[in-house]
């Protein structure tokens, strides 16, 4: 059974099971499976490798101790085994000793994780199917891999869970413009469930990671925070998947609580990839831990201003965010000028509005800047659909090969020879201050169709309307008299 089968007749198996409630339930128990026999697999290796490796997992909670038998515990002892004491013990795992960091991980993945199943016996196949993967096989591991990322993507309808998951085409694109190195330290700071990390490591492998010096150096520089508990896990479980075996960077927290000022120079970063959480308010009293300028409870905003703040001289980011953080006035005028002054904000990317669909529909840009200079110039880029489709969908997703006309004309490492396209133009930074610190800039390249006098318009508008009210009105005569016939 290939790996992508055995993977659908486990989440078949679930749809049987009356305690699993829909895609968001069914992804979350798959995980905390998968990341038991992923971590299992992983200390079978790491046993091998150093003599004096121990498990910070007691021996009898172990997946090899309860799970591997397909003979083994099943029906009500399974159950019971795992809501009474597999989690209980996981959740207070202690964390102390050689073993910490690995316990961390382990208890955070927990700490509000569920067994939404309810029936022993499905549990029971639903293991047997996952011991059949082996994730100490690379080729295995690999197409895992890509299924796990389907799985990610299947988040997209799964309720708002789809805010977690940015399209692998706009991380890939953002981390190859940016392009982290070994040896620096690059954040995401709200990372759900790890698209930028996963990017970042795929790159650095591909274009940098000569040895086990520099393998060490990627893995050493990777920091992340989630919020969330279930893009948490994911995340965490995304990592390990990718070959990480520390993963105890990717910390269980809010980013924004945290006092804005208690960032000191140690926490400052080399390069930052993100996708913050828009469209939505922080809780009360969050917005207290920011300068009084920059408060607002609108967590993109926050964001940006600790964005910047995190970022050291001479660092570079790459970061999602809604066409209102553009025009906004207010707290998101003095970000963006205090972004101005203290970055160089060199590109904008214009996104349609359909490449986050469907839990998003409203516009998005990709904003590039470095830390250090004061912005001279912004270059503006409106990506557009390919023609051969009206927009961007579940079954017709952006791809990396979309952004290949941009990355053509991006001029390399150091954005040499730019020239204004239909789709590409520059905006001096005086234009922009006399604009009130406005980024929403349309393609000036771009005729805007003549819809014609305003005032005229609209009379003809309302001649319309005057037809349509007499035509329901002779409707509704004709309509009373045959009811009275």
């Amino acid at each position: 059974m290939t790996v992508r089968s055995t993977v659908k007749s486990i989440q078949d198996i679930m749809r049987q099971d009356v305690g699993v409630d829909g895609d968001a339930q069914r992804i979350s128990q798959l995980c905390w499976m998968f990341f038991l026999k992923i971590v299992d697999d992983q200390e079978l290796q790491l046993e091998l490798l150093y003599s004096d490796y121990r498990s910070p997992i007691p021996a009898d909670l172990q997946w090899r101790s309860w799970a591997a038998d397909p003979e083994g515990l099943t029906g009500d002892a399974l159950l019971t085994f795992i809501n009474d004491r597999l989690f209980p013990e996981l959740k207070e795992l202690s964390a102390v000793g050689k073993g910490a960091n690995r316990s961390r991980v382990i208890r955070s993945v927990f700490e509000d994780a569920y067994n939404y199943m309810k029936s022993g016996q499905l549990i029971r196949q639903v293991v047997n199917r996952i011991n059949s993967i082996d994730f100490n096989d690379l080729a295995e591991r690999q197409h895992f891999g890509d299924i796990y990322e389907q799985i990610l993507n299947d988040l997209q309808s799964a309720g708002n869970s789809g805010e977690y998951y940015t399209p692998r085409a706009v991380t890939s694109f953002m981390t190859e413009r940016v392009d982290p190195k070994p040896g620096e330290i690059l954040l995401d700071p709200a990372c759900g469930t790890g698209g930028f990390l996963t990017s970042a490591i795929r790159h650095m492998r591909n274009s940098y990671v000569r040895g086990v010096e520099d393998e060490q150096q990627l893995q050493a520089g990777l920091r992340a925070v989630e919020k969330k508990q279930l893009p948490h896990m994911l995340c965490v479980t995304n990592m390990l998947l990718h070959g990480i075996e520390d993963a105890s960077f990717v910390q269980h927290d809010n980013t924004l609580a945290r006092p804005y000022i208690s960032y000191s120079s140690n926490d400052r970063v080399d390069v930052i990839l993100t996708n913050p959480p828009f469209g939505g308010r922080e809780e009360v009293g969050i917005e207290s831990n920011f300068p009084k300028h920059f408060q607002t409870r609108e967590t993109a905003d926050l964001f940006l201003a600790l964005i910047i703040r995190l970022l050291r001289p001479g660092g570079r980011a790459a970061v999602v965010l809604p066409d209102g953080s553009l025009f906004g006035e207010g707290v998101k005028t003095r970000l963006k000028e205090h972004l101005l002054q203290e970055c160089n904000l060199h590109t904008i990317v214009r996104l349609p509005n359909s490449v986050f669909r469907p839990y998003a529909t409203i516009g998005t840009n990709l904003l590039f800047f470095d830390k250090g200079e004061p912005t001279k110039e912004t270059w503006f880029y409106e990506h557009r659909v390919p023609a051969s489709q009206k927009a961007y969908s579940m079954t017709r997703p952006i791809r990396l090969e979309h952004f290949q006309s941009c990355a053509d004309w991006w001029g390399g490492r150091t954005r040499d020879g730019r020239v204004e396209t239909e789709v590409a133009w520059r905006v001096d930074i005086d234009d922009i201050r006399d604009r009130n610190y406005n980024l929403d800039w349309r393609n000036p390249n771009v005729a805007v169709e003549d819809h014609g006098d305003p005032a005229e318009v609209l009379a003809e508008l309302e001649e319309a309307e005057n037809r349509s009210q007499k035509l329901r009105d002779q409707l509704k005569a004709i309509l009373e008299k045959a009811l009275l016939q």
